[in-house]
């Protein structure tokens, strides 16, 4: 190609400006900002609906548990009993195929029993990992 040609050629390659992939990323950065804050609720409520799904099947290997043993574990005993054999006669575990999860917050669930509300309390205390609590920080909770 002769020099003349070659800036011809140059001249009518087309793409793409600065200034147009700015006002791209300045569309992008804008429509993320009205998005992201919508989106952020729904994270928290998915957590809360993992750990009810989490508590129900703790439930249903604790109740597992007591038909084999008669009786459901001690508070000592804990969780930990659905998955060791605390010396319970008749146990057939582990009653769970993984170890016991924590919460969806990375926090242990908290087990009592007997319980305050039934023959056994399962709690998680929500985001703030503290008692009582609304939206995220509200407790989840096995007899709710």
């Amino acid at each position: 190609m002769k020099n003349r040609e070659k800036k011809k050629y140059y001249r009518n390659k087309s793409g793409f400006t600065l200034v147009e992939l700015l006002v791209v990323m300045v569309i992008i950065g804008m429509l993320a900002a009205l998005v992201f804050p919508r989106l952020i609720p729904k994270v928290g409520k998915g957590k809360q609906a993992a750990a009810k799904a989490q508590i129900e099947l703790l439930g249903q290997a604790l109740d597992q548990f007591r038909l084999d043993t008669g009786r459901y574990p001690t508070t000592a005993e804990g969780l930990n009993a659905l998955m060791v054999d605390p010396g319970a006669p008749n146990w057939d575990g582990p009653y769970l195929k993984k170890a016991v999860p924590n919460d969806t917050w990375g926090r242990p669930y908290v087990y009592q029993s007997p319980g305050n509300h039934g023959d056994y309390d399962l709690i998680s205390y929500g985001a703030d990992g503290s008692p009582g609590g609304e939206g995220e920080n509200k407790d989840i909770t096995s007899w709710e």
